[in-house]
């Protein structure tokens, strides 16, 4: 019973902890949302810190499932709820993925712009797929609000992410990302370092 508690006890601490991060990047970055968002985004993170909860197994070892081959589980899927849940899958690990593991990409054939699209896409079908269902009661406009604002809570999460790290600013990769999202997070932080965020090929200094 001991040990049960200890498990309970630490979860409760470490959704505490992505609650107060959540409300300190919504605030930073002038992120408005429902509450009911916010506590959606808090269980997503804390879910989402055990690595088995990401991670599909699989050999030669667990990774990442691919979000196409997932949206094509959902479109072939007669279930309803089976449909439902994938697509849930894919919203839910592309805002977990593109926030918090984007610098990954740099360089990569895929960015965090896919992500972007992807799980935007994956929660704007959710939200119509339950319209009129209890889970569309409880979750509709959870999943419509996220649709909407992906790319804002990709910035909440990537702000929390940087906060616990002491890595230095990679400009060009802000200035990249910037350039494929339009992330106002990542031009503030452009400005912040006296660039400021053009169409152009080039940055020009702000002086």
């Amino acid at each position: 019973m001991r040990a049960l508690t200890d498990r309970v006890h630490q979860v409760a601490s470490l959704q505490e902890f992505f609650k107060d991060s959540v409300a300190a990047a919504m605030a930073n970055q002038g992120v408005a949302a429902d509450d009911h968002t916010a506590y959606y985004v808090v269980n997503l993170l804390t879910l989402f810190a055990r690595q088995e909860t990401l991670y599909e197994r699989g050999k030669p070892g667990p990774g990442l499932q691919p979000i196409a081959a997932l949206l094509a589980v959902a479109a072939d899927c007669p279930d309803r709820e089976t449909r439902n849940a994938t697509l849930r899958r894919v919203g839910d690990t592309s805002l977990f993925v593109a926030g918090f593991l984007g610098d990954g990409f740099a360089r990569k054939l895929v960015d965090v712009d896919y992500y972007i699209g992807m799980g935007g896409a994956a929660y704007g079908r959710l939200h119509d797929n339950v319209r009129g269902t209890r889970e569309g009661r409880m979750f509709g406009s959870v999943f419509a609000e996220l649709a909407a604002k992906f790319g804002d809570f990709v910035d909440v999460l990537a702000e929390i992410r940087d906060s616990k790290k002491g890595a230095a600013i990679d400009v060009l990769r802000l200035y990249e990302l910037w350039l494929k999202t339009g992330s106002r997070r990542a031009a503030r932080r452009l400005r912040d370092h006296g660039l400021e965020p053009s169409s152009a090929t080039s940055m020009r200094t702000r002086h």
